[in-house]
Parts: C-alpha cells; structure tokens; sequence
C-alpha cells in the first residue's frame, strides 16, 4: 500500500477553502425551530473550517480561506484555527456583513434540520485575493468540501487553485459532502464533476460515493471513480467503520470505535482532517484511517461541531483506551 500518494508534508500546507460559521445548537430534541427553546454555542463550525481544524491539531501543516465578519462570531473561529495550528493569513474579514451562522436542532431519529446564513453573510464574500494567491503558490494540497461549492466566491477560487497547485505537484482529495439543504446549479454539478476526475483522494460517506461516480453499486461506484483517474478513496461508513479502496486493489477495512454520542456534527470532517494529514505525514492507509477513525468519534463525544478534535497525543490515548464496535 502506498505510503506517499499525497503530495508530502514538505511541499506546503494542506489548503481548505469554503464557509467559516459559528453552529448554534439547540438542546432540545424535536422539528425545527418554530418553538422557542434553549440553545448553546457559538462554536467555532463549517465544514472546511472542522477539516482543516483537525488537520492542524493533528499536526500536518493546515491553511485555511474564507471570511468571518468583524465581530465576535468571527474573532471566535480566527482564534481557534490560529491556537490549532491553521495559517489564517488568507481569511478576509468583512466589515459589512456579520460571521456566518448554522443553526441546528437534532430530530429524534438522529437526522437534522438547519437554518443557515451563508449566501447573505462575510462567510460567502472572499475571493482571489493578494493573500490567496500567496498561498496557493506554496502549498502542497488542496481539500475541497462539496458544501463549499455552493458559493461562487469559493467556486471561483477553488477552480484557479486547483491548476496551479496541480502544476506544482501538489495534490488535491475531495470530500462530496452536500447536504440535501444545499442546491447546487447546473454550473456547480458540473465543477463538481470536474474536481472528482481530478482527485487523488475521494472521502465519501454513504451514497455519496455513487453520487460522485454517476452510477449505482458499490463495487461499481468504485470501478468508475479509478476509471476517472481517482488513486484512492476512502468510504466513510459511520458507525460501521470507514473502508480504504486503493487503485491497485488493496482495501483495507477499520472498525469504528465504541463512544457515547453527544453530537455527531463534524465527525466526518474531523475523520477527513485527520486522515489527509496522516497520509501527508507519510503514515500507510492502515495507520491513516485508524487516526482518522478515532478522530471523528472522539469529536463525537462533546457538543460543538469540533470541540472533540484531537491532538496525536490525544488520539494516541483515545485509541488505546477506547474499544472497538465488533
């Protein structure tokens, strides 16, 4: 199994663009938000902000871009990407428009309802900046999140990120992940599909990996995805694990860790961050997947969407201490 199929550590940090948001959460089981009810946060959320949070604490060198308003809410995600590690020198902050914000109430069957402000907040108001460019000409890894490509800021920049980190050897992993509250225009599917045949990395979870392929059966999915020039993918399974397919035919299957959940938000995103920088650092997918399974369910154990993101330390112990599901 490969151990270097990302590009190294070395060649510049592992790039994330995309929503910066703070997560309000309601604590109290039910649909949606009609009624009033007790809420806690802010925390410190988005997708790409969670995944690059984890890159960082985990120890691969981690950048991020996007935009916070100039207010609390933004100051709040600014300081935690800095105190774990992430470079934040390319993060815009608006001084019109306020941080966005996720709001999120679990139903009882586990499934969520969310009220965001993306469109109409700072975190959809960046672009192609002095300080992006800066960037993106020393890194080494772009990751993109498909609930980014629901902003044409952050499609703008993610397609001229793409080429220049490609032509500089580095490497680019791709995380579908749009949520069904997410539509995406004709325009998007097709960047969509674009990025998919330019991975080196696929981090799908459920039907996603069929989404991506454009045909249905696992095994299919699969076919399709290498078929396209994908190297690797990694199919997140929840509390089943998460499996590692490589081009050449090996697949290695983790079992997830046993936890009590709390709050399952970010568990994907921690997996993600946690696994790209582990495969960056050179560690084999046996080892990568094992940290990324373990960073995900210890983000679960803890409200806030990535307030469980774990330090190697911290996930050294976890692993040693915690079960796996049989």
């Amino acid at each position: 199994m490969n151990a270097t199929l990302l590009a190294p550590d070395s060649l510049g940090p592992t790039v994330c663009i995309g929503e910066i948001l703070v997560e309000i959460v309601a604590t109290t089981n039910g649909n949606g938000f009609l009624n009033a009810q007790p809420l806690v946060g802010p925390f410190p959320s988005g997708a790409p902000a969670i995944f690059i949070d984890q890159c960082g604490r985990i120890g691969g060198n981690a950048a991020m871009i996007g935009a916070v308003g100039d207010d609390d809410f933004g100051r709040v995600n600014i300081e935690r990407l800095k105190r774990d590690g992430v470079d934040v020198s390319a993060i815009s902050v608006d001084p019109e428009f306020p941080t966005g914000s996720a709001f999120v109430r679990y139903r009882e069957d586990g499934s969520r309802d969310f009220v965001f402000n993306i469109a109409k907040s700072a975190a959809a108001r960046f672009g192609w900046t002095h300080e992006v460019r800066n960037l993106i000409e020393r890194s080494g890894h772009l990751h993109v999140m498909g609930s980014a490509l629901s902003m044409h800021s952050a499609r703008e920049v993610i397609s001229q990120t793409v080429d220049i980190l490609k032509a500089r050897g580095g490497t680019l992993s791709v995380d579908p992940n749009i949520r069904k509250e997410l539509k995406l225009s004709e325009e998007t599917e097709r960047l969509f599909a674009k990025l998919v045949r330019m991975a080196d990395l696929l981090l799908p979870s459920g039907e996603e990996l069929e989404r991506a392929a454009g045909v249905e059966g696992e095994a299919e999915a699969i076919a399709k995805l290498f078929e396209f020039g994908v190297r690797e993918i990694v199919l997140k399974r929840g509390v089943d694990g998460a499996t590692y397919f490589g081009w050449d035919g090996a697949r290695v299957d983790e079992a997830a860790f046993a936890v009590a959940e709390v709050d399952p938000t970010g568990a994907g995103d921690c997996f993600g961050g946690a696994y790209v920088a582990c495969r960056r650092l050179g560690m084999d997918p046996r080892q990568a997947l094992t940290y990324g399974a373990a960073a995900g369910a210890r983000n679960v154990t803890v409200r806030g969407p990535m307030e469980g993101a774990g330090t190697r330390a911290e996930l050294d112990t976890f692993i040693a201490q915690t079960r796996k599901r049989s």
